[in-house]
């Protein structure tokens, strides 16, 4: 199949170019390189697709709806992985608009190169985020998203409500996942798990929210990747039963889904720390703060569906996954 898969440079978009690469597909990369965090890092990830067959690569921005109408008639894309977006909650609070231009205009330009250029499957990045103020825990799809705590989160509703809107309209199979703190290699600087392994083998101290007493589900990379694939070989379909007179927010009767993507294993964020203390051999010096505006305590994933419609099965444990992080972490800066 020829692939679209935007934010192609970032932590999740490169890594499953280059999984999609392997099982023969052909690639369209597109990026805009922000500087959001680090482009260096970026253009390393790009660096390790280049080159290999079948990868070619668009440095564009999601939100220029002239070049991505005619990226679309021009690459006739077979299916869409929409990755590329304004992330981070925190920084939704300084910097709204990026979220308005990215996260809004650029997927509204993303649905309507699918829609006229006859796209078989888009499947796009949502986040656990969308949860908000939600507390019942596992977090369903099945569930009622409608308190989002930041404006990130309110976009990647907004994201999955447009999504619905074209597979109603024009019959456009389209898949959300609901990605759940992804980590691993090649991660991103502003994550934790960098951030924190980055304080700790240089012997300065990390900002700890909510005093360590987060938990959350993260999620390892290949994890994530497989995830992704399956879902995207899985092109989204009614669901003959829905009732509109008790409506399930995670199905539709339009060709539209909606998936959590998470280890379903939470963990607090206090132990992950100690994962990172053990793989970095340097125990770590805790600034402990309240929690931030925007952010939520626990995060935990229901991956009922996503197991049940294409056999996802997380394997990675967490603390091999921050081993392997570290690793590449030291092997990465020379350390």
């Amino acid at each position: 199949m020829r692939i679209l898969v935007t934010g192609a440079a970032g932590f999740i978009g490169s890594a499953l170019a280059a999984r999609l690469l392997a099982r023969g597909d052909t690639v369209v990369g597109l990026d805009n390189l922000n500087d959001y965090y680090d482009v260096n890092l970026k253009k390393a990830r790009l660096a390790r697709l280049t080159g290999e067959a079948g990868f070619s690569f668009e440095r564009m921005d999601v939100a220029d709806r002239a070049g991505m109408a005619e990226l679309f008639e021009r690459v006739r894309a077979d299916k869409v992985v929409h990755l590329a977006a304004q992330a981070g909650v925190r920084y939704s609070l300084e910097n709204p608009h990026a979220y308005v231009d990215s996260n809004l205009v650029g997927f509204t330009n993303i649905l309507e190169g699918c829609r006229h250029n006859g796209v078989e499957h888009l499947v796009y990045a949502s986040s656990s985020s969308v949860y908000g103020a939600n507390s019942e825990m596992p977090f369903s799809v099945h569930h009622n998203v409608d308190h989002p705590l930041s404006l990130y989160a309110a976009t990647k509703k907004a994201n999955e409500l447009m999504a619905h809107t074209y597979a109603s309209l024009y019959d456009l199979p389209t898949t959300g996942l609901r990605f759940f703190t992804v980590y691993g290699p090649w991660g991103r600087p502003d994550m934790a798990l960098f951030k924190f392994t980055r304080n700790i083998l240089e012997g300065r101290p990390i900002d700890v929210y909510n005093y360590g007493h987060h938990r959350r589900d993260f999620t390892y990379i290949d994890d994530i990747v497989e995830g992704v694939i399956r879902t995207l070989d899985h092109t989204a379909t009614v669901n003959p039963d829905w009732d509109s007179a008790s409506p399930d927010p995670g199905t539709s009767r339009a060709p539209w889904r909606v998936y959590n993507i998470g280890s379903h294993r939470p963990i607090e964020l206090l132990r992950y720390i100690e994962l990172i203390e053990e793989a970095a051999g340097r125990k770590a010096e805790l600034n402990l703060l309240p929690m931030q505006p925007g952010d939520v305590p626990d995060t935990y994933a229901d991956v009922e569906d996503l197991r049940n419609d294409v056999g996802y099965a997380p394997e990675t444990p967490v603390e091999e996954g921050v081993a392997r992080f570290v690793e590449w972490y030291r092997e990465y800066y020379d350390l």
